[in-house]
């Protein structure tokens, strides 16, 4: 530590001392905040809490005047430090994100998650899917550290779910999220090229948030995007190559009245000057979020048929 934030120890007293300092520091750093958490008060909080090993969804009342040992303040104060010098994500820091309501560890092998896929899940594809009893089996191509699988897993509790993705590193992050959630009996991992190991197998829900940044957006990422695996992040052809891959094959192993849902971000527009004649359905989202789009079988053949 520098010898401000040795002093910074001796001068912070309660927990409440300490979240408004590190909030005040992150304001003044000029962090960027889209890991998870909206703002500099939400990172902090995270930050804090987790090193103290307090439930981090919401500020403890009950605990916010108690005082911190000076162990403890040291901690929070290097990590404080790696937040701003590095510009860490408070994720990595601590090894934990949340994703619909779930925790899940993460590493710097991995995403941090943060796709509003989450809202869709929570709702169980709603209105699109009427029956969640209906849904028996569920692929997430590019599953990454597995928060979307294990998510779909919680709910859609009568199905089975593929986590694929072409990394060995990522796959081995899923299979601790599996093991923490206990869920090693529904949701198994499989290393991929997307979906050149799934031979014939047919799913009734298909999501997909594969890389799409195109290299021009990669360029203007903030430096907390660095900690990232950029493979996770980037994609070639204005960052649409893996999606048309996807799209091209999903019928294949669609259910017939099965639905694929792809996440594209910032590359929405793109896809739509790009493939002008496809009928994207573009989901709207309450908590924000944008650029997911649903197709069904029929409409993935015809894909298939216009853009092979």
């Amino acid at each position: 530590m520098t010898t401000i934030e040795h002093s910074i120890v001796d001068e912070l007293y309660t927990l409440r001392d300490v979240l408004r300092w590190t909030t005040s520091q992150f304001n003044s750093a000029d962090l960027f905040y889209g890991h998870g958490n909206a703002d500099a008060f939400n990172d902090a909080l995270q930050l804090i809490l987790h090193s103290l090993h307090l439930p981090v969804t919401e500020f403890p009342e009950l605990f916010a005047d108690a005082r911190l040992t000076r162990a403890e303040k040291q901690a929070i104060a290097e990590l404080v430090h790696h937040r701003i010098t590095d510009r860490v994500p408070v994720a990595y820091l601590t090894h934990e994100a949340w994703f619909a309501g779930l925790a899940f560890y993460v590493d710097e092998r991995v995403l941090i998650p943060r796709s509003p896929f989450a809202e869709l899940i929570e709702e169980q594809f709603s209105p699109w899917i009427n029956n969640a009893d209906s849904v028996s089996s569920i692929l997430d191509m590019c599953t990454g550290g597995g928060c979307i699988a294990i998510a779909c897993a919680f709910a859609f509790p009568d199905a089975s779910v593929d986590a694929v993705d072409i990394s060995r590193d990522a796959l081995d992050v899923a299979n601790i999220n599996i093991a923490k959630h206990s869920l090693d009996d529904r949701v198994k991992t499989i290393q991929s090229d997307l979906w050149q190991a799934l031979d014939d197998q047919k799913y009734d829900l298909i999501v997909s948030n594969p890389p799409y940044v195109g290299a021009e957006e990669m360029a203007t990422l903030p430096a907390e995007y660095n900690h990232e695996p950029e493979s996770a992040l980037e994609a070639a052809d204005n960052g649409l190559a893996l999606v048309e891959q996807i799209v091209l094959r999903a019928a294949d192993h669609l259910t017939n009245s099965g639905l694929l849902f792809v996440e594209v971000g910032n590359s929405d527009y793109a896809a739509m000057e790009r493939w002008p004649e496809t009928d994207f359905l573009w989901l709207d989202f309450e908590r924000g979020g944008h650029g997911i789009f649903m197709l069904n079988k029929q409409q993935c053949i015809t894909f298939s048929k216009q853009y092979a």
